[in-house]
């Protein structure tokens, strides 16, 4: 009958050792008090779904749109299929998108997301602080016109307050802005080499020569005129002097 007695005083060990502030230093959890368990964890929530439409954001609200149309008009006035690649077009136009939004995006970081991350506000209050420098940006470069359109279908006055107007109002004004500035940046592009297809193709027929395509005989002079006038500086630096020095959009 005495054989029970160490198994309940070894139990009674256990339920010591894993309370609260036992004598042993034991694990515990308190869920009560300030509750940064919770602010934690919304931010790393808030924070895993940021990144998982990062690729949207980036579309959206930067200058990746007008870039990267650019990019792909060139190509195509050049004659080339496959060359350079899309990754190589796509990862060009991020570090330019990059390189031209910095700014924009260090006073977000430093406005939102760092006050934010040291509990200095709250997750809302971070989110719509960050989004204050954006909004000014995409306010900068789009049209009148295109901002009017989507206001008036939100039933909203086109306001030039970043921190009035609504994201879902602005963004898709900001992207028409930006395909429209990018086709008209390609078609400035497409001009030259349409004379040199026409010229080659002009010779070609002079000669007799009808069977040779002439997209085959023009895309050599079309590669060494890119290549002398130093096409991709001139182009890389006009797509970023054209946010950092372009005058308001009507």
């Amino acid at each position: 009958m005495a054989a029970p007695l160490p198994l309940a005083a070894t139990a009674g060990q256990s339920t010591a050792a894993a309370a609260p502030g036992g004598a042993n230093g034991g694990l515990s959890i308190d869920f009560n008090g300030s509750g940064l368990f919770t602010d934690r964890m919304l931010q790393i929530v808030a924070l895993i779904t940021v990144l998982s439409i990062a690729p949207s954001i980036i579309i959206m609200m930067t200058s990746f749109v007008r870039i990267v149309v650019v990019l792909s008009l060139l190509r195509t006035a050049l004659g080339l299929q496959q060359s350079p690649p899309n990754s190589v077009i796509v990862s060009l136009a991020m570090f330019l998108t990059l390189f031209v939004m910095s700014p924009t995006l260090s006073d977000a970081y430093h406005q939102g997301i760092q006050p934010m991350m040291n509990n200095q506000v709250t997750t809302e209050q971070g989110f719509t602080a960050a989004l204050v420098p954006m909004k000014k940006f995409m306010l900068n470069h789009v049209r009148d016109a295109d901002l009017k359109l989507f206001a008036d279908m939100a039933h909203q006055k086109p306001v030039k307050d970043a921190a009035q107007i609504a994201v879902t109002t602005l963004a898709p004004a900001f992207m028409l802005s930006e395909l429209k500035r990018a086709f008209e940046i390609g078609f400035l592009i497409f001009v030259p080499f349409l004379i040199i297809d026409m010229a080659v193709a002009s010779i070609l027929m002079s000669m007799g020569m009808m069977m040779l395509p002439p997209v085959i005989i023009s895309l050599p002079f079309k590669l060494i005129f890119f290549v002398l006038v130093d096409g991709w500086r001139l182009i890389a630096g006009s797509l970023v002097q054209s946010y950092l020095h372009s005058p308001p959009p009507t």
